[in-house]
């Protein structure tokens, strides 16, 4: 469980009012005392998270956050972590108790709505009152789930078979890397080169779920490096369904492999994997619209110490200074935050997205469009700045 990658974790978010129970639920519903609970207003102020495996679902991560109706200054600054975990959320569990529907609950639900985050209610305490009437016409004219519990002695499975459902709801067609591209008994040459920014006696996660992918199709994957690619080749019985390499190779892979094996870059298939292909391909019109007075936003979903030869902060920089004749205004970001103010930049490019779900990238996709962004990834821009994209991305549209 806890060593499921984050990317592959699904996220469920508890909101609410101060002092409606949240974390009296998560605490209920996990068996444990992950938050602290006080009669106090906001005792919660991080969000706190605890990953649990949630049968059938899997692998997931719960989050209690600080209730959205503390309009100090500081509640304010909570708010914006709050918003930071519902912007990769998942799932939303709304929490109210028994007052009802209040205006700061009926404004969440719209912002619930704006970022297209799938939620149900939860009223809680309805030892103290029964759902009053004018919430229940509300939440029903709305079309909204809702399930009462009683705070002294809460129902735990009646709120997970609702989390379950939901879950299950959104994710009827199972996401995956290759699935569609090879069959069983394929044998697909992984090219994967060891560079100095590589973690030492590790290979890197895009690496581990395409090997650990192809192995659960019963496909075959031959690992090796960019030196030993024609070696790897020539000793194979017949040609291989699909080679993929790292994108910071690609101009050397393509040289040497024969046109009629399909070929393609990890980054380009997480490009379609965890985000949307299409809208990576269209990005790149602008490439050949930047000045050097535009600005260009760099994101990287992890955090890493960053080497002589960080793809983010010194390679992509340089190769797009050779590719475009100058050096245009750069911005890096890395780790969880995504800047809510895009509008400054003309071109996001952004990493794999590995660490992100889903659908955490899809939003950040749909942000750009939002503010009339072009966003693309590492690997499709690699390949476009190389003149090989048309060929990296051949087999996956």
């Amino acid at each position: 469980m806890n060593t499921t990658p984050r990317g592959e974790r699904m996220n469920i978010c508890f909101l609410g009012r101060t002092n409606v129970g949240k974390s009296s639920l998560i605490n209920s519903l996990l068996g444990q005392n992950i938050s602290i609970i006080s009669d106090l207003r906001g005792t919660t102020t991080d969000p706190v998270l605890k990953r649990f495996e949630l049968h059938p679902i899997g692998a997931v991560t719960f989050f209690d956050t600080a209730g959205y109706d503390d309009y100090t200054e500081l509640g304010e600054k909570r708010m914006i972590a709050t918003m930071k975990v519902l912007y990769k959320s998942d799932l939303a569990v709304l929490v109210i108790d028994h007052k009802g529907l209040l205006d700061s609950d009926k404004l969440f639900i719209e912002k619930l709505k704006e970022l297209n985050v799938p939620f149900f209610i939860i009223s809680n305490k309805s030892d103290l009152a029964l759902i009053n009437e004018d919430t229940k016409i509300y939440l029903n004219n709305k079309n909204i789930d809702y399930v009462s519990v009683n705070a002294l002695n809460i129902d735990e499975q009646i709120i997970f078979s609702n989390i379950i459902s939901k879950l299950q709801s959104l994710h009827k067609d199972e996401n995956s890397i290759l699935k569609d591209l090879i069959k069983e008994n394929d044998q697909i040459v992984l090219v994967m080169p060891i560079d100095s920014a590589a973690p030492k006696g590790r290979i890197i996660l895009p690496q581990v779920q395409v090997i650990r992918e192809i192995l659960d199709l019963n496909a075959v994957a031959i690992c090796c490096t960019g030196n030993d690619i024609l070696t790897t080749i020539n000793n194979l019985c017949h040609p291989p369904r699909m080679v993929i390499t790292d994108s910071q190779i690609i101009n050397n892979i393509y040289n040497i492999i024969p046109e009629d094996i399909p070929l393609t870059t990890f980054s380009v298939l997480f490009a379609r994997y965890r985000g949307e292909l299409n809208a990576f391909i269209n990005g790149l019109c602008v490439l050949k619209e930047l000045k050097e007075t535009d600005h260009i936003l760099i994101a990287e979903a992890c955090s890493h110490h960053k080497t002589g030869e960080d793809i983010g902060t010194v390679k992509i920089p340089r190769w797009l200074s050779e590719y475009l004749g100058f050096m245009p205004n750069i911005t890096k970001i890395s780790g969880s935050d995504f800047p809510d103010d895009l509008d400054k930049y003309k071109l996001v490019i952004h990493c794999g997205g590995c660490m992100l779900t889903k659908i955490e990238m899809i939003r950040r996709i749909n942000e750009c469009q939002r503010q009339n962004v072009a966003i693309t990834n590492y690997g499709i821009i690699i390949s476009e700045i190389n003149g090989v994209l048309s060929r990296t991305i051949k087999e996956l549209i």
